[in-house]
Parts: structure tokens; C-alpha cells; sequence
């Protein structure tokens, strides 16, 4: 999955942000070896919270030529390994449409004022819970070329997508067996693209389950009896999807 072909030079920079009220804290990475500035990709967290996980993508993301920021959705950098835990955290996050928002909003003014970054090649992408939220935030008209989903949920969180609203291209990353997204959501997903003009590419993993990018997702799902299983292939050729999907967005634009 990593880029070993040249050497590369990641940085790393713990970053403090606010969005209201609440301060949040992310993770910034880019290949300083490179002449910049480069496109720049935010990266959204499982609903675990702001993470190892997501960091470990930011930096994976550095190595292909992206200033990377892994956001935090949640204030403080707050995570969690307890299912109870992190549903409570999904619901202070994104119960309220507004801060969800304002949330994602802040992430994105950070990474575009970064010194690396080529504020005007932007994109999102994200993992089961933020799957669901870089779609959300086309859907909000988000000023983004392109989202990318790994097995998140498809159904919008108010009204669906609207044409000339939701502007960024969209790929989405989907387990074929995964529960939490069953058929009729997908195809209800797949009518809700078309019917609002949405340049979207759907690509779906036969015998994946739900999380199948995290290689610590089967543990997790067997001690909380959760249907989460990692799938190696699925996300080896995931994230090939993802760089295709990002090299050919980055170069119309």
C-alpha cells in the first residue's frame, strides 16, 4: 500500500483548531521532499475518533504526494475502543447538523492555509463514520473536487443531494457483505446520485464486511460482537481505487 518507489520525507504536525466553543485537535502530514504546493486531502475518522488508524492513512496519503489532514470530529482528539463510547461521540458530533458542519469547515480552512497545500485541489475522504460524513458535506454543497467513502453508511442525513449542489465527484468504497449497508440502501444511494447529476463511481468488495480497511477490525468485532471483519485484498485494492481516483481528479483539476 505504500509508496516505497522514492524516498520520501513526511512531516508531521500536531495541530490545534477551533470550531465554536470546541477545540480540536489533528494531524497534518506531507512529503517535505516534494515541490509543493500540493493537493491537499482531509481525512476523516472511523467512529472510534481521532486515532492511530487515521493518522497511520495522513501519512500513507503524504507518501502518494498529499498534505494530508486527519481531523477530529469529535474536540480534545477524543477516542475511544468501547462501541458505547463512540456512539455517544457520533451523536454530540453530528446530531446537530450545523456543528458537524462547522466541524468539517474548520479542518478544511486549516488544510487549505497550510503552507504546503494548493488551496484550490482539495479533497475528503473517509472511513465508516466518515465515509458517511465527507458524503454529508458534498451533499451541503462543500467546496471539495472530489470525496471518497470506505465502507460508510449512504443514506443522507437530511435531504438528499441536490443537482448543482453536491459538486465534488464522489467514490465510494463498499463492502458487498456488509450488514450496517444493506442493498436497498445502496440502490437508494445509487438513485439519490443520479437523480442529482453526481459524477460517482461505486465499486463493491464480494464477501467484505463492514470496516474492511482496518486491520483491527475482526478483534473488535468478535469482542463486541459487532459485524466488523478486515478483508487484506479488499483493502489493498481499495486504496489502489483511491489513488486512480485521486491522481485523475487532481489532474482535471
Amino acid at each position: 500500500m505504500m509508496n516505497t518507489a522514492r524516498d520520501v520525507d513526511v512531516r508531521g504536525e500536531e495541530v490545534s483548531y477551533s470550531a465554536g466553543k470546541t477545540t480540536l485537535k489533528g494531524y497534518l502530514a506531507w512529503d517535505a521532499s516534494k515541490p509543493g504546493p500540493l493537493p491537499g486531502v482531509i481525512v476523516v475518522h472511523e467512529w472510534w475518533g481521532h486515532n492511530d488508524y487515521v493518522r497511520r492513512r495522513a501519512r500513507m496519503l503524504a507518501e502518494e504526494g498529499y498534505v494530508a489532514l486527519a481531523l477530529d470530529m469529535y474536540g480534545d482528539g477524543r477516542n475511544t475502543q468501547h462501541p458505547e463510547d463512540a456512539q455517544k461521540f457520533v451523536m454530540e458530533a453530528v446530531g446537530n447538523a450545523a456543528v458537524a458542519k462547522e466541524r468539517f469547515l474548520a479542518a478544511y480552512d486549516l488544510l487549505k492555509q497550510h503552507h504546503a497545500t494548493e488551496p484550490s485541489k482539495i479533497a475528503a475522504i473517509g472511513y465508516c463514520f466518515g465515509g458517511a460524513v465527507v458524503l454529508q458535506m458534498a451533499r451541503l454543497g462543500a467546496e471539495l473536487d472530489g470525496v471518497a467513502s470506505f465502507h460508510g453508511t449512504l443514506s443522507p442525513q437530511g435531504p438528499p443531494a441536490q443537482p448543482g449542489v453536491f459538486k465534488a465527484k464522489a467514490l465510494v468504497l463498499h463492502g458487498a457483505d456488509d450488514p450496517l449497508v444493506p442493498p436497498e440502501q445502496v440502490a437508494a444511494f445509487k438513485k439519490e446520485m443520479e437523480a442529482a447529476g453526481v459524477d460517482y463511481s461505486f465499486i463493491a468488495y464480494p464477501g467484505a464486511q463492514h470496516a474492511f480497511t482496518n486491520p483491527s477490525a475482526t478483534e473488535r468485532g468478535k469482542t463486541f460482537n459487532m459485524p466488523l471483519a478486515y478483508d487484506e485484498a479488499a483493502d489493498n485494492q481499495s486504496w489502489a481505487e483511491l489513488q486512480k481516483f485521486l491522481s485523475a481528479l487532481f489532474a482535471d483539476s
